[in-house]
């Protein structure tokens, strides 16, 4: 079975956040980083070339493909900044109805500026990954035939 290629890295986030060339994005992705840090109380981590993570849990496929990932995230994307929520959004619509302009994918939320966006309901996405995940224990939760272990 192929190596699941986005891995955490060694890589140096400073390093990588001075090289975004956009300086908002940059300072928004600054603002997100901090944010899940605190969030977390775990250290940002760079996983693959081009996100930024923090904690993780493993996970198992029905298949048998297995591996890990982080739990929550951020990655400074040309066209937008992308907040990775892996439990994805389908239990928040309340926080998600107050949360302002953005788009969403399965677990990635897209957002054009941190400005258009109500920061505190971010933290509280952010904080109710976290809780869902056990603080960082397992993950007892079956997500789309995945189950997070």
């Amino acid at each position: 079975m192929a190596a699941l290629k986005t891995q955490a890295t060694d890589a140096s986030v400073e390093e990588f956040l001075e090289a975004v060339p956009n300086a908002t994005r940059r300072a928004d992705t600054r603002v997100v980083v901090d944010m899940m840090s605190r969030i977390t109380g775990r250290p940002p981590v760079m996983w693959g070339d081009s996100m930024i993570g923090f904690d993780r849990y493993h996970y198992r496929y029905d298949s048998g493909h297995e591996g890990e990932y982080f739990i929550t995230g951020v990655a400074p994307r040309k066209t937008a900044l992308t907040v990775y929520i892996m439990p994805g959004f389908g239990t928040y619509g309340a926080l998600m109805d107050r949360l302002g302009k953005y788009k969403t994918g399965k677990s990635c939320l897209y957002i054009n500026k941190l400005a258009d966006i109500d920061l505190g309901v971010l933290e509280d996405l952010i904080g109710s990954a976290r809780a869902l995940s056990g603080q960082g224990g397992r993950w007892q939760k079956v997500v789309r035939g995945v189950a997070c272990i």
